[in-house]
């Protein structure tokens, strides 16, 4: 078996571990069952998730068994870890769709048809809706001591907090959690529950849960939580988070998150979020620190995980729309698009009708969009070639503008030389 645990080290992916004097020898001598929780917040991942995505990912590729086990029962709680209150509990339907579309997203990242450790995908609604009130305060909840429970870092940490408190709503997600390690030992034989560093307490819960049910040790790994250099949280912009779902952040504008990561995060990125190896990490890093102008680690970080979470497709098209803002030639590209590569330019709308028949002339629409303050200046733009249509250069004083030189379906990119750009969006 490859020695996984040598590499998630070396990796900066172990945070905290249960026994780490035995599990590198224990992972090697044999396939084991794995698993990750994610709880159904909302109807995608987002770049947050992606740690303990490409955790049982490794897993996978080293040999053993995933599971991903999607939270329908635990996301209409919410877990209180690391939370300063507490969540709004979603509408069962809501919760349903979110579920299911985690579980369209996964499939891109695990392999469920593999002949030998399939990875498995369960929803833990599936063991806990059978349970009634009485028949889980009998079973479960008497193997869990509250002093405990108590002395448990999520529980502690907001008790201590006389303003917000814990509900009891939040203070029974551990027992919930501790539970899901247990059915799944008893349906897979499922030894290792692997997350964030803020899950240590849910998943020592576990394993002191099923010692006390079943006689038997389980064991736990965490990894560090995605962040930055100066300790905020990776995934987040003004804009807002970062998601893997195209419909909430376009493969071009996840593809810019990472592109534009600061030298001093861009190392560590490499080494947590790809599969690249030790000498080709070294390589980048030394390039980065000799060149950090080229960003040759950025792009290549931003070419992994685009083309990992998006596809050959999504990656091309990201790729496509940053050259169109170092001016490449426009084509393909549909109006959402321009408006977030171009999204801080400026922009003036124009009827449609003004392109039909002999369209708009070339010096009007340029002085129209702001890039010239008069037609004598935008005359003399285009006669020393510093006009341009999509990207292409337009020399001809008498040029006119129809239909047929749209970018999109309406919108129309104009530049003054190199960098002056500004959008003519039809009406």
């Amino acid at each position: 078996m490859h020695d996984i645990y040598a590499e998630l080290h070396w990796r900066g992916l172990v945070h905290q571990a249960t026994d780490p004097a035995f599990l590198p020898g224990w992972l090697q001598a044999g396939s084991r069952t794995v698993y990750a929780g994610f709880d159904p917040t909302a109807d995608s991942l987002h770049v947050g998730s992606l740690l303990p995505l490409l955790y049982l990912r490794r897993f996978q590729r080293a040999g053993h068994r995933p599971v991903a086990l999607v939270g329908g029962a635990t996301g209409m709680i919410g877990d209180p870890s690391g939370k300063s209150e507490e969540r709004n509990l979603l509408s069962r339907d809501q919760l349903q769709a979110n579920v299911a579309g985690l579980e369209k997203q996964m499939r891109a990242f695990l392999d469920f048809d593999a002949a030998a450790g399939s990875a498995l995908l369960v929803n833990n609604l599936d063991w806990m809706s059978r349970f009634s009130y009485l028949d889980f305060l009998r079973d479960i909840g008497k193997n869990f001591p509250v002093n405990v429970m108590l002395a448990k870092d999520s529980v502690k940490g907001r008790l201590e907090r006389g303003d917000i408190g814990l509900s009891y709503t939040e203070f029974s997600y551990m027992l919930l959690q501790a539970y899901d390690f247990v059915h799944l030992y008893d349906e897979y034989q499922c030894e290792l529950q692997i997350g964030g560093s803020d899950q240590w307490g849910n998943i020592t819960a576990g394993i002191d849960l099923a010692r006390r049910m079943r006689g038997v040790q389980l064991y736990g790994i965490t990894c560090p939580l995605l962040t930055k250099a100066d300790g905020s949280k990776m995934g987040k912009t003004e804009a807002g988070t970062i998601w893997l779902s195209p419909a909430r952040t376009s493969p071009y504008a996840f593809y810019q998150y990472w592109i534009n990561v600061a030298d001093e995060d861009a190392g560590a990125c490499l080494r947590v979020l790809t599969d690249l190896d030790r000498d080709e990490i070294a390589q980048l890093d030394a390039s980065r620190a000799a060149q950090p102008e080229r960003r040759e680690s950025q792009r290549r970080l931003a070419a992994e995980l685009t083309g990992l979470v998006h596809g050959p497709e999504g990656l091309g098209t990201a790729q496509r729309a940053t050259d169109v803002f170092f001016g490449a030639e426009i084509s393909d590209l549909s109006d959402n698009q321009l408006g977030e590569i171009f999204a801080d330019v400026p922009s003036c709308q124009l009827p449609r009708d003004r392109l039909g028949g002999e369209g708009i002339a070339l010096i009007d629409a340029l002085v129209e969009a702001g890039l010239a303050k008069s037609k004598a200046e935008a005359r003399r733009i285009v006669q020393q070639g510093g006009a341009y249509v999509n990207n292409r250069r337009r020399d001809g004083v008498d040029t006119r503008l129809t239909t047929a030189d749209l970018a999109s379906e309406t919108v129309l990119v104009l530049r003054s030389g190199k960098k002056n750009y500004a959008l003519l969006r039809t009406i």
